[in-house]
């Protein structure tokens, strides 16, 4: 039995590069079956698609997120490669990257991107990139180099315990944290990154996608680490009701008095704050406990990559619709 692999490719409005893709990915993995999930595109996207030889399916919630968690549920295969429909990742570096996904027996390897093209890369989009990726280093211990980088391929056990809660560009975030937190083995490689063809735009907002990037950091870490969220505000309000008490408890010493009892209230409030907020964090780190476990036994539930059905390079099979799944076909 031949392995089974899937090329994910979710797309909004890319008439001019969509079909340039597909022929990438064809060429460079011609036995995969090659998927575009068309997210209320207005151009030609579907017809380009469907003539290059996809499975066009649309996914009718506006949001790259929304689209990978339908792209997830639908599909069953055993290797996942995922990428933009924009042109911009190497198609022929995915050969070595499900390569080096089986021979290791990863769960996920990411598309570092390389590029020396301000076109193809911006400098805006690097500065964001290095800052959101040296911040999720801090708050989790580890990152990778490119956490926003949308060329992943991931291993059926990633996929089918993946529970996405995306809507848009922070769906990238969400899939690291994820790999992280469950220690899943990953790696990284680099590829090239090239500039989007002419006509070709992208939907990625600096500045509104970045923010909506760092506040998933920051809930996210409100989830996953909620000792350590909670813990630190209730470190910050002891500190200030520390500072509020000393002035007053000097006066005590030296006069035996507590003459502003509005600031000794307001620091008896911050106290008990404090210490509602520290017991908080410790109740919500038994239940992630909890959620973490469910999740890594749903991980475990599937089975890891089975590197016998690639002992032949040519034994690589395309993949059949999930019977499970219903979604809407392009006409």
């Amino acid at each position: 039995m031949a392995a089974k692999i899937a090329v994910l490719l979710p797309c909004y409005n890319e008439e001019a590069a969509i079909g340039e893709t597909v022929a990438g990915f064809r060429a460079a993995l011609p036995e995969a079956t090659i998927y575009v999930y068309d997210n209320n595109s207005v151009d030609r996207t579907v017809e380009v698609a469907s003539a290059a030889g996809a499975v066009v399916r649309r996914e009718r919630a506006q949001g790259k997120g929304n689209v990978v968690r339908r792209m997830f549920a639908d599909i069953d295969a055993d290797i996942y490669v995922m990428a933009d429909g924009d042109a911009t990742y190497d198609a022929t570096s995915a050969p070595a990257l499900v390569r080096r996904l089986v021979d290791e027996q990863l769960d996920m390897v990411v598309g570092s991107r390389i590029s020396t093209a301000d076109l193809a890369y911006r400098r805006g989009h690097r500065f964001g990139n290095a800052l959101l990726t040296g911040m999720l280093a801090r708050l989790f211990g580890r990152s990778f180099t490119d956490i926003l980088s949308g060329y992943r391929i991931f291993s059926r056990r990633f996929v089918k315990s993946f529970p996405s809660l995306s809507a848009g560009f922070e769906i990238e975030t969400e899939i690291s944290v994820h790999a992280l937190e469950l220690k899943m083995p990953c790696a990284e490689m680099e590829t090239s990154y090239f500039a989007r063809p002419e006509g070709s735009i992208s939907k990625l907002s600096t500045y509104s996608d970045g923010i909506r990037i760092l506040r998933t950091i920051v809930m996210l870490y409100r989830v996953e680490r909620p000792l350590l969220f909670f813990g630190a505000f209730a470190l910050a309000l002891a500190l200030l009701a520390t500072a509020l008490t000393i002035p007053l408890a000097i006066t005590y010493a030296q006069t035996g008095l507590v003459p502003r009892f509005p600031t000794a209230i307001a620091a008896t409030g911050l106290v008990i704050l404090g210490a509602l907020s520290l017991f908080s964090g410790i109740i919500l780190d038994t239940v992630v406990r909890g959620r973490l476990e469910v999740r890594r036994l749903a991980y475990l539930s599937e089975p890891a990559v089975n590197s016998d059905l690639f002992e032949d390079e040519r034994a690589v099979a395309p993949v059949s619709p999930s019977h499970d799944a219903t979604p809407e076909l392009a006409r």
